[in-house]
C-alpha cells in the first residue's frame, strides 16, 4: 500500500487535516481494495485544532515510511519549524518522497528551503506574505494548485481536494481518482485559474434532475457530431427550453456539456489505450485532430500528448 502521512503541527487547520485524510481514505481500486494507508503524525501526541485538540498516533518517525507526505496548514504560520522537522522533510525528499502542502501549509514546505527556486501556490490572501517571506520562491495565487513533480503545494480549502484528487490519478488513474472525487461529493473540473493536468469529468447533475436520461444518453453518444437541434429533439423540447433546464441544473450549456464529454473521454482513451490522437479524435467527436488539440488544451491545459506521458504511466 501507499502510505501518506499528514504532518500535523500546533494550530493545525481542522478542513486542512481532514481533507488528505477523507480523500485518500475514500480512494478504491476496481477490486474493492484500499490504495493507501493514511497515518496522521505530529511533533507531539496532542496538539491544537482551534476549537479542539488532535491526538496524533505516529511520531515524526512515520515520515520515513512514507510515500507521500502532507502538510496542512496551520493558524499561524511560524519562522522557524519545530525541532527535528525540517530535518525529516528534508531526508524524505532526498529519498524521493512526494511532499504536498495544503493552504498555508506552503509556509511550512518553503521554510524547509525546498521550495526554493521553484513555483508554489497558496491562499491568495497569504500569498503575498509568502512571497515576502521566502523571495526564493515564485509564489502564484492564481492557480488551484502547483505541481513540481515530487514538491505540490495547494491554495485554499477545498483546493486542497483538487491536489488530493490530481495526486490520485497519477497513481492509479482516472477510475480510481473518479471513485474518491464520487465520494467526495466533487466535481473533478473546477473552472478558472487552474494548473495543468487538473482532472476533468462532466459536470455533475443530482440524481433524479429531469435531465438525467438525456446526460446519460449524451455521454454514450458524444462521439457523434451532434448538433443542439439534434439534442433538443431527442429531449423534447424546444433548444430555448433545453439551454435554460441545462443551465438549472448543470450550471452550464448543453454544448459546453458535450465537449466536456468529449475530453473527458479522450482523457480516458489516452490513459486506457495507445491510439494515436487522430483516432481518439474521430472517436471523441471532435472531427479533426486540430480541433480536438484545440480544445483539449483549453480545457486540461496540456496538450493530448503531455496528458497521455503525465497519466498512462501511471495506470495498472
Amino acid at each position: 500500500m501507499h502510505t501518506v502521512a499528514v504532518l500535523a503541527l500546533d494550530g493545525v487547520i481542522p478542513f486542512d487535516l481532514s481533507a488528505p485524510v477523507d480523500t485518500f481514505g475514500w480512494a478504491r481500486l476496481p477490486d474493492g481494495r484500499q490504495p493507501y494507508r493514511v497515518r496522521v503524525c505530529s511533533v507531539r501526541e496532542e496538539v491544537s485544532a482551534g476549537a479542539f485538540t488532535v491526538r496524533a498516533p505516529y511520531g515524526l518517525q512515520a515520515l520515513a515510511e512514507a510515500d507521500t507526505i502532507i502538510l496542512p496548514g496551520v493558524a499561524e504560520p511560524p519562522e522557524t519549524l519545530p525541532p527535528g522537522v525540517a530535518e525529516a522533510l528534508r531526508a524524505a525528499a532526498a529519498r524521493g518522497t512526494r511532499i504536498a502542502s495544503i493552504c498555508v501549509g506552503a509556509f511550512l514546505l518553503a521554510a524547509t528551503g525546498l521550495l526554493d527556486g521553484l513555483r508554489a501556490t497558496t491562499h491568495w490572501i497569504a500569498a503575498p506574505d509568502l512571497a515576502r517571506r521566502h523571495p526564493e520562491v515564485t509564489v502564484d495565487p492564481n492557480v488551484l494548485y502547483v505541481d513540481n513533480g515530487r514538491l505540490l503545494t495547494s491554495a485554499g480549502a477545498a483546493a486542497a481536494l483538487d491536489m488530493c484528487l490530481h495526486m490520485i490519478r497519477k497513481d492509479f488513474g482516472s477510475a480510481v481518482a473518479a471513485h474518491a472525487a464520487r465520494m467526495s461529493v466533487m466535481p473533478l473540473e473546477r473552472e478558472g485559474g487552474q494548473a495543468q493536468f487538473i482532472v476533468h469529468d462532466l459536470p455533475p447533475a443530482p440524481a433524479g434532475t429531469t435531465l438525467e436520461p438525456l446526460l446519460a444518453w449524451l455521454e454514450d453518444h458524444c462521439g457523434r457530431d451532434l448538433t443542439l437541434a439534434e439534442i433538443a429533439a431527442k429531449a423534447g423540447m424546444s433548444t430555448r427550453t433545453l439551454n435554460r433546464r441545462f443551465r438549472e441544473q448543470t450550471g452550464t450549456t448543453p454544448l459546453q456539456w458535450l465537449h466536456r464529454a468529449r475530453v473527458r473521454r479522450a482523457q480516458y482513451l489516452l490513459e486506457t489505450t495507445a491510439y494515436p490522437v487522430e483516432r481518439i479524435a474521430v472517436q471523441t467527436g471532435f472531427g479533426s485532430p486540430t480541433a480536438f488539440r484545440e480544445r483539449f488544451r483549453r480545457v486540461v491545459g496540456t496538450s493530448p500528448q503531455a496528458y497521455r506521458r503525465a497519466f498512462r504511466a501511471g495506470v495498472s
